[in-house]
């Protein structure tokens, strides 16, 4: 896990333009704290910020393997989980290694099998080779987009990064946001190649793109593919057992601490259990840890996502499987506070307006990172497996639309009621929006003598796994990075979002409950309760101070006269904001603050130019 960043110019000298490269590269130190390396030659020069994970001697970056027709260099961020076989198989062939990392694997592997590798590989990953052999610059990304990866296309060639940051960096690239740009980020449908800024587009999961003195080619190596599935449940079952519990032993390996994010949910807690099984064959406990809130559980309410607190589960679960808890308590003040709010930000280079919930993953995160480097996330089953409110909502599953947006929640409620009405009417978020929908619903292959209800049961859980999944991961990402800790997601491994994909949604719901599969595969290592529970999301703080902390904040926010946040948003409907006690601000509303906040502080850490008329 490691932050890569790095520029290639056909017709620029870059050898001598090593400051530029050393701060795109230094942008990347929080995802790499423990070591630095950069390669330049005269038109190429790549950046890579080290967070040792496996072989921490031996896996320096860029790693360079030279020939006599030109050196072929790789900058590598991610792990590969099969990198063992991988070696064993590339050694029989007759390769050499020198160190023992997953990066080299990678490395001795393309040139071995040439962009053929990218078949082979399981884990999450987003890497660049020069080519010297051929001038040429290969970029490529997970499966599932895991880790981020970025470009920008200049006159020349291109350059990339982690994040953006790393890329804006370069003086080449221009701020600039433009009404496509800012268009999505209230719509949340997570166009593909979406990136914010107007120059920068993401390298889309699956994919591999190729760059040459003539141009720019993107080759898609993997998208869910379509089979039968002739299993039975009880077979079903047993093969997500056996996928889920080979997964998290690969997953489990590594050279630093290790630990599971627990949340008391089934997806956490079968990971927790998962990975208690494993460890303790090696007579280990497995270290969780839990983001709990002041007061949380004593003053719970019920909404319409979260029926019950994690904490109760969350100490079934730790008892059962004996592991070596800790509970993060995080208050109000921690919650609002502006410095962590503009470390979200810089963390994630957008102003997400996810309030609480961005800036408790953050703490938690930075918690944790005391203690181990590497964790395990439930992230991602609820979309592999079918686990959220709106599968089961009727009007969400026939609407014409994003089903997490026909769901009334307080994030997809009146997101876009701030904006100024002219910004609003250019942006016309219903009409894209539709467009969005259509193009995404019209990529999904159609299954032959599939019925009605099968066809959109499939559709949707098609765009959880193409769409809504690549926000989550990439919030997961970049919270994480920032503070040098690397999250792993066993629900994203490809072979187990496959089978699953492929499975008809009859049989994902057996028992009538959501999850079905993976309840009654992972059962052995959970609690009755954890068994029993309903889906509850990522929780949110119910401390009424945290609503006036914003007030407050928002206040402030109001009191400048000419600042560019109100060319977005309508200053009356922001200090209208401020009128109800904060016992009377609805959720929607508490997110709006959210957002005017975010959109306060990323102007001014970033400084963009906005071109939204």
């Amino acid at each position: 896990m490691c932050g890569i960043t790095g520029w290639v110019g056909f017709d620029s000298d870059i050898r001598g333009q090593r400051d530029i490269l050393d701060a795109m590269t230094a942008t990347m130190a929080d995802r790499g704290p423990d070591d630095s390396g950069t390669y330049l030659d005269d038109h190429v020069g790549l950046g890579h910020r080290r967070l040792a994970i496996i072989d921490l001697p031996g896996g320096h970056q860029p790693i360079t393997v030279h020939t006599d027709a030109g050196d072929v260099v790789i900058v590598y961020s991610g792990e590969t989980y099969n990198f063992e076989e991988l070696r064993t198989e590339l050694r029989s062939a007759g390769e050499h290694f020198e160190t023992e990392s997953d990066t080299e694997v990678v490395l001795r592997g393309y040139l071995h099998w040439g962009s053929a590798i990218v078949d082979k590989l399981n884990g999450m990953y987003a890497f660049a080779i020069w080519d010297g052999r051929t001038d040429e610059l290969i970029m490529v990304r997970d499966r599932l987009g895991i880790k981020p990866f970025y470009f920008a296309r200049t006159s020349d060639g291109v350059v990339f990064g982690s994040e953006p940051k790393a890329i804006l960096a370069n003086p080449r690239v221009p701020r600039e946001v433009d009404a496509d740009g800012f268009r999505e980020l209230f719509a949340m449908t997570k166009a593909p190649g979406w990136a914010l800024w107007k120059h920068i587009r993401e390298v889309e999961p699956g994919t591999i793109v190729t760059v040459r003195r003539d141009g720019v080619d993107t080759r898609t190596y993997w998208s869910l593919p379509v089979r039968g599935h002739t299993d039975d449940q009880e077979t079903t079952v047993a093969h997500v057992r056996e996928l889920l519990t080979d997964i998290v032993e690969r997953q489990l390996v590594a050279d630093v601490p290790r630990c599971v994010l627990l949340s008391g949910g089934l997806d956490s807690s079968a990971l927790t259990g998962l990975a208690a099984a494993k460890l303790g064959s090696e007579g280990q406990n497995v270290h969780s840890y839990a983001v709990d809130f002041v007061d949380q559980e004593s003053q719970f309410r019920p909404d319409e996502m979260r029926d019950t607190p994690d904490s109760p589960f969350v100490r079934d679960v730790a008892a059962h499987v004996n592991s070596m808890h800790r509970d993060v308590v995080l208050d109000s003040a921690d919650l609002s506070d502006p410095a962590v709010r503009r470390a979200v930000i810089g963390a994630r280079d957008i102003p997400a307006g996810l309030g609480d919930m961005d800036t408790s993953l953050y703490l938690l995160f930075k918690a944790i990172r005391s203690e181990s480097t590497v964790a395990l996330s439930g992230e991602s089953a609820d979309e592999v497996f079918g686990g959220y409110r709106w599968f089961f909502d009727a009007d969400s599953t026939t609407s014409k639309t994003f089903p997490w947006l026909a769901f009334q929640s307080a994030i997809s409620k009146d997101r876009f009621g701030l904006l100024n009405d002219g910004l609003a009417s250019t942006l016309d978020f219903p009409g894209y929006i539709d467009d969005q929908y259509s193009t995404a619903v019209n990529a999904i292959p159609t299954v032959e003598g599939e019925t009605e209800q099968e066809r959109q049961m499939r559709i949707i859980c098609h765009l959880h796994l193409t769409r809504f999944v690549r926000m989550l991961l990439d919030r997961k990402d970049r919270a994480s990075m920032a503070v040098g800790l690397e999250v792993r997601v066993p629900f994203c491994d490809h072979r187990l979002v496959e089978y699953v994909y492929n499975t008809p949604w009859g049989l994902k719901t057996f028992d009538g409950r959501e999850k079905s599969i993976l309840r009654k595969a992972t059962e052995h290592v959970l609690p009755q309760s954890v068994i029993d529970r309903t889906k509850s999301p990522y929780p949110s703080t119910q401390d009424l101070k945290y609503t006036e902390s914003l007030q407050q904040q928002v206040a402030d926010v109001l009191a400048e006269r000419d600042h560019s946040v109100f060319d977005i948003v309508d200053r009356q409907r922001v200090r209208d904001l401020l009128t109800p006690p904060a016992s009377e601000i609805a959720s929607e509303q508490r997110n709006q603050m959210d957002r005017v906040l975010d959109l306060y502080h990323w102007i001014d850490m970033y400084s963009p130019e906005l071109q939204l008329a």
